[in-house]
């Protein structure tokens, strides 16, 4: 038995998410001008954020020439979502967040699963309200797991406009600025996380 409650304590997890504020960021008017930020831990701080159109083109440039397929606008996505942690990182203090949760105390702004999956889902709202999206649509975000609050894990979701395929956008895995992973959604549910990452 405590084989077991240790093995489930390596499993990905963020603690339980507030809904409430969650719900309040990801339905809140976002602009460059003005955007909402979760850090804190399951949403228990929100900053207000603004990126400059300089910053903003850095992004936009990552769109040109613009994706031909579904496929390769993941791909430039996954990147879009780095550099968005990138710029927005020294404007938060979450520029030393690591990949994972626990075990990273010792670094300020450390953000969970819950933080990550709104703020890449306001992210994406300010690249689709841009046009950057030709071929997804945002959709609510999703949780996985588990016992209690052990194995539970949050991540962004995305729809393939052609298929209606779902896609985990998933940032919590690594440190900040690094692309994001996106994958099936069924295949992130099933529990799927990447071979380099110690994340937990």
């Amino acid at each position: 038995m405590r084989r077991l409650f240790f093995s489930l304590l390596l499993l990905p997890c963020c603690a339980w998410a507030d809904g409430p504020t969650m719900t309040r960021v990801l339905q809140s008017p976002a602009s460059i001008e003005k955007f909402l930020f979760c850090d804190g831990g399951t949403c228990a701080e929100v900053q207000t954020v603004h990126l400059t159109k300089d910053e903003w083109q850095e992004v936009r440039d990552l769109f040109d020439p613009q994706p031909e397929t579904a496929e390769q606008e993941r791909e430039v996505l996954r990147d879009a979502i780095g550099l968005m942690e990138r710029i927005v990182g020294p404007k938060t203090g979450t520029d030393d967040d690591r990949g994972g949760t626990f075990g990273n105390s010792e670094y300020p702004g450390q953000l969970d699963c819950n933080d990550e999956a709104t703020n890449s889902t306001t992210y994406m709202r300010l690249m689709a309200a841009d046009g950057l999206l030709r071929f997804h649509r945002i959709a609510d975000t999703k949780t996985r797991g588990g016992f209690l609050f052990f194995g539970r894990h949050s991540a962004a979701v995305i729809s393939e406009i052609a298929t209606g395929k779902f896609y985990a956008v998933d940032s919590w895995f690594y440190d900040n600025g690094y692309p994001a992973e996106i994958l099936p959604l069924e295949q992130w549910r099933s529990g799927w996380r990447p071979a380099l990452s110690s994340a937990h």
